[in-house]
């Protein structure tokens, strides 16, 4: 009977051992072969049509996810590219057509006591973020920030980008480690080309020596390259394939204006 119990015993502990080999090894397999796909924004163009984009959250995480929370929380539908340049750039996403705004808290978040403007810290190179090698090539998606330089603060507007992102025309290397690329388009580059065409207030190469910028109805003077007509998102949306890249950390804007306004009063 001792012998019989042992031997049942032995063998429970066999199955037991080749059970968690088999599910060790079903682990490994299933590590291996599982291939989770990047993932994917679709940006639909108002008479345009439609851009694909993949992103790159092994890049740059933060930026991906400020990205895909703002897309997938309707953010971006309506807004506009509000500024074009052949073999450079098409660039937009502003808040309300507002290009000197930032989003606000809740436009990422539920359940925001205290709602005010944000900015996500910089991935890039320059700002100390060594893991973004990605390159401004054709294509690329890269998010826009502020530049204080010829106030003298360089390092303050590497913190400044929130929603506007560009995507490339043309490669540009002098971008290169000084702005979060996220990404690279893989559908619809001849509707960015399109779009970088489109008929622009004027380019500064249109300006005579000593000429000055138009300016609205407003007395404001336009931006270069700023379309009469603004190529208008109808929605922008990002397929995460079931994964959840989170809540992006987020930091206060810089208040350039209230310090220069100190500066001047002193």
């Amino acid at each position: 009977m001792k012998k019989i119990v042992t031997r049942i015993l032995l063998i429970l502990g066999i199955l037991l051992i080749i059970t968690g080999i088999v599910f060790v090894c079903y682990g490994v397999y299933k590590k291996l072969t599982l291939n989770i796909p990047n993932p994917v924004a679709t940006i639909e163009v108002e008479d345009f049509g439609t851009i694909k984009v993949e992103l790159y959250p092994d890049k740059a995480p933060n930026t991906v996810a400020n990205f895909i929370r703002l897309a997938n929380r309707g953010f971006y539908n309506g807004s506009t590219f509000h500024r074009t340049m052949p073999n450079f750039v098409i660039q937009g996403g502003a808040k309300n057509g507002d290009s000197s705004s930032s989003p606000m808290l809740s436009d990422i978040k539920d359940n925001v006591e205290t709602d005010e403007e944000y900015n996500i810290p910089g991935e890039f190179i320059a700002n100390g973020y060594e893991s973004n090698n990605l390159k401004h090539t054709k294509g690329v998606i890269s998010m826009a920030r502020a530049d204080y330089s010829s106030y003298g603060y360089i390092e303050e507007g590497y913190n400044s980008a929130g929603s506007q992102f560009f995507i490339m025309t043309e490669d540009n290397n002098s971008l290169d480690g000084l702005y979060a690329a996220f990404g690279k388009v893989i559908e619809g580059m001849d509707v960015v080309e399109k779009i970088s065409n489109v008929e622009v207030y004027y380019r500064d190469t249109d300006l005579k020596e000593g000429e000055e910028a138009p300016k609205d109805e407003d007395g404001n003077e336009i931006a270069s390259d700023t379309p009469k007509e603004e190529p208008v998102m109808k929605s922008v949306t990002v397929e995460t394939y079931g994964i959840d890249y989170g809540e992006p950390v987020t930091v206060t804007p810089f208040d350039i204006s209230s310090l220069l306004s100190s500066q001047y009063l002193q």
